[in-house]
């Protein structure tokens, strides 16, 4: 079990994996923070394609072959615990032999043969609720992956659609979806994001992403979802929401403080 019911589960890293230097300026920040603060479960995450962007025009990322060394690199090096998207059932295997967890997109959550391709594996699986779906409904997607044989499930709630272009969190979904019986993680992130809304691709508010966190982790969430990079505004992909490297170590230190407090 990667999950420890005594710390902060952080899973933080760039959106898209980019290169090797992102990935190092960030997973050098995050090793910095897990020997900061004990009580800090760290994952790096970076996706090797962003299959959903808005238009043909945005950046997708390194690719499989080229996404997944990155990752074995960062995990051979800096000893994280790695985590990235998976898409297709064909991507499941491969990135399998070198994540230790395995994350199903919002967009894909009700996948059934892409959810069961993926608990076979052994691997944790994190499955982000849909923006379409209601928390309640969740529960038929942690019964599948249990159905598959899912040995480790997180939950992450990443907002759900409000009208066009925006998303809202309902923070009474948090206990509901704990009730599931499965860890429940908020993405601080992609939560702040404004879908669509920057002409051809998604803009966002990251501005919001402490409020947000601070206030998912008073209602209970496990752990915390947070996309970085060392320059947001020149970043490959969801730029707009992403927290400034040099801003994480602050964030994170505030929100231990929430944690804890609740803990009490």
């Amino acid at each position: 079990m990667i999950f420890d019911p005594d710390k902060l589960l952080l899973i933080a890293g760039p959106c898209s994996l980019e290169n090797e230097g992102v990935c190092r300026r960030v997973a050098g920040e995050l090793d910095r923070l897990r020997k900061t603060f004990p009580d800090l479960t760290v994952i790096f995450k970076g996706s090797f394609d962003k299959a959903n962007r808005t238009s043909l025009e945005g950046g997708r990322g390194p690719g499989l072959e080229e996404g997944l060394a990155l990752l074995g690199l960062i995990k051979r090096d800096y000893g994280f615990p790695v985590l990235t998207d998976i898409h297709e059932r064909e991507q499941v295997h491969a990135a399998a032999l070198v994540c230790d967890i395995l994350q199903i997109p919002a967009f894909l959550c009700r996948q059934t043969d892409l959810l069961l391709a993926a608990a076979v594996t052994g691997r944790v699986v994190n499955v982000k609720k849909g923006q379409f779906l209601s928390p309640g409904e969740m529960a038929h997607v942690v019964g599948k992956l249990r159905g598959g044989g899912a040995v480790e499930i997180w939950q992450t709630e990443r907002g759900t659609t409000f009208g066009y272009q925006n998303l809202v969190v309902d923070m009474r979904g948090f206990p509901i979806l704990k009730g599931h019986g499965a860890p429940v993680v908020f993405d601080a992130t992609h939560s702040v994001q404004l879908p669509g809304a920057g002409g051809g691709k998604s803009s966002g508010q990251r501005e919001f992403v402490p409020t947000l966190s601070r206030a998912a982790l008073a209602a209970g969430a496990d752990g915390l979802f947070i996309e970085t990079h060392p320059d947001p505004d020149n970043a490959l992909s969801d730029g707009p929401n992403m927290v400034p490297l040099e801003n994480l170590g602050g964030l994170v230190d505030r929100c231990l403080r929430v944690w804890r407090a609740v803990r009490d």
